[in-house]
């Protein structure tokens, strides 16, 4: 698809420097731009690209000014790097404006679907499923029985969604991701054999959350497992039965987070974070990669390590941790000393 500069100015509304009917077809990297792709200049360590880039068109700051001849087409804007983020949200927009319900595929008859949905080929939807209005559901989805998907949610090829799952509007759900599968829950009976204690809740997603591929999510023992108001989980996650993030919190790859703990709002999870169970983390934390959370936490406290404890007494000791071998070798000396001091 093609757009020429003027309606790439008109949609950004900024200010056109050059030839206004010249087109593009894709983006790129500055300094990786050919003829007929669009690219962005907002750091200014970029700056020589500009001159030697062969994108046909470039959007900068307004207050840009060039040294020398371009041999491109200029979008002025108030701020470059966000009106190029809005100019890829549109083009993801276009790029996966798919509708219509495609063959085979298989729609249970007690299922109401929305307007303008699109259902990719060899997708599942179960009895008494409600889809709301502009619904992408790419091929390969099975949507279990009872569950709910809200307007304008995207769920993306080989995704997994089990009964009595909720979605919410404007959600993201990546390719091989599992809702609704059974918490991990048993228990030993008197000769060491572990019965299964059946999985009666449900997974409640909220609005605007993204989730990322391979991420699992699991129904609730009773009650629902819940995801709150624009939480942002990355790939290969586990969250567990019970478990309820709160709203606007992200969580980076491979974290797994056990049966029934809370999470609150706003908080920053790195990768590989392990965290227990039937805890409660407070609102504005921050979890450091690699750390194991074994204790309740306070609002807005900073943690790294496994057990983990305070960011900055962590940095702190970690000064200590490279350097025991040596410190090692001094207290061996040291004790030597004294002893000979002793035996005087």
């Amino acid at each position: 698809m093609k757009f020429t500069a003027k309606q790439i100015a008109e949609i950004l509304e900024g200010e056109i420097d050059g030839n206004e009917n010249v087109e593009v077809f894709k983006l790129s990297k500055i300094e990786e731009g050919e003829k007929g792709s669009l690219t962005f200049l907002s750091n200014l360590k970029y700056t020589p690209f500009i001159y030697t880039t062969n994108a046909s068109v470039v959007i900068v700051n307004k207050n840009f000014t060039p040294d020398k001849e371009l041999k491109t087409v200029l979008i002025k804007v108030e701020d470059a790097y966000n009106a190029f983020s809005k100019l890829l949200e549109f083009y993801d927009e276009i790029k996966l404006n798919k509708t219509g319900i495609e063959t085979p595929s298989f729609v249970s008859e007690t299922a109401k679907i929305g307007k303008e949905i699109y259902l990719g080929a060899f997708s599942y939807i179960g009895n008494n499923v409600i889809v709301g209005d502009n619904v992408k559901i790419y091929p390969n989805v099975y949507i279990g029985d009872n569950v709910t998907i809200a307007s304008n949610t995207t769920i993306f090829t080989g995704a997994k969604i089990y009964s009595e799952t909720v979605i919410g509007e404007s959600c993201v759900i990546h390719a091989g991701t599992v809702i609704g599968a059974d918490g991990f829950g048993f228990i030993p009976n008197t000769e060491g054999v572990y019965n299964k204690i059946p999985q009666i809740g449900n997974v409640i997603i909220e609005d605007n959350v993204n989730i990322g591929a391979a991420t699992t999510i699991d129904r609730a023992t009773m009650g629902s497992t819940i995801i709150r108001n624009g939480v942002k989980l990355d790939n290969q996650i586990q969250v567990a039965h019970n478990v309820e993030i709160g709203k606007n919190t992200v969580i980076a790859a491979q974290t797994g987070i056990a049966g029934s703990t809370k999470i609150g709002e706003s908080c920053m999870i790195g990768g590989q974070v392990g965290i227990a169970g039937h805890l409660t983390l407070g609102n504005n934390i921050k979890i450091q990669a690699q750390s194991g959370i074994g204790r309740n936490i306070k609002d807005n406290e900073i943690l790294q390590g496994s057990p983990a404890f305070g960011y900055s007494n962590y940095y702190k000791s970690y000064v200590y941790f490279k350097k025991l071998p040596e410190l090692v070798a001094t207290i061996n000396s040291l004790e030597k000393e004294i002893k000979a001091l002793k035996e005087e």
